[in-house]
């Protein structure tokens, strides 16, 4: 099992890097958050291997938290890899906790590929896996997150979901609190 890998970003593709470690370039795919935190030059991810009959694929992520999410969500009947790295890119690892937790199975259809009948599948399964310290959080702080404005809003002028997340989670941390300004900024990504 090959657990994490280290080298230089050699390339950048929408859902993958290639990362050489030695002269050597893995393809590794990764969530639109992780390849936003990874430098031009230089990369550390925790990493998944997932053996197919006629494929080793490589999947990569920032956190082990993140790592151990994936796991867990190909775990589920129904949800493989590529869909597991999908929901990551969209739903931050705090925001499927307390989505699952809150059994609001709706925010999980967000994701593109996830209908009603597997996002449902998705909360069953995986409820008690998760801990449960995510309850105390109010439902209207999920709710009313800004970035979701931000995120309706890009979708509303053509983007798609995974553009548009990938577009909120490149807003810096002293973004202002409105969503014309955010929006603002967020446009500038795909500048």
């Amino acid at each position: 099992m090959i657990t994490s890998i280290e080298g230089r970003i050699a390339e950048r593709s929408d859902d993958y890097v290639v990362v050489v470690v030695n002269g050597i370039g893995y393809q590794v795919f990764v969530p639109h958050s992780t390849k936003q935190k990874l430098s031009d030059e230089h990369g550390f991810l925790h990493t998944t291997l997932i053996v197919r009959e006629d494929s080793l694929t490589l999947y990569g992520f920032a956190t082990t938290t993140e790592r151990e999410i994936f796991n867990q969500l190909i775990g589920v009947s129904g949800v493989g890899p590529r869909l597991a790295l999908a929901i990551l890119s969209t739903l931050s690892p705090d925001n499927l906790r307390m989505a699952v937790i809150q059994e609001r199975a709706e925010l999980l259809t967000r994701v593109p590929g996830i209908g009603k009948k597997t996002a449902q599948k998705i909360v069953f399964e995986l409820k008690d896996k998760f801990p449960t310290g995510l309850d105390a959080v109010p439902i209207e702080t999920f709710e009313d997150d800004i970035n979701t404005d931000v995120i309706d809003t890009l979708l509303a002028l053509g983007y798609s979901v995974v553009e548009a997340q990938a577009a909120v989670q490149s807003l810096p941390a002293d973004a202002p609190e409105n969503v014309e300004e955010r929006v603002r900024l967020a446009l500038q990504y795909f500048a």
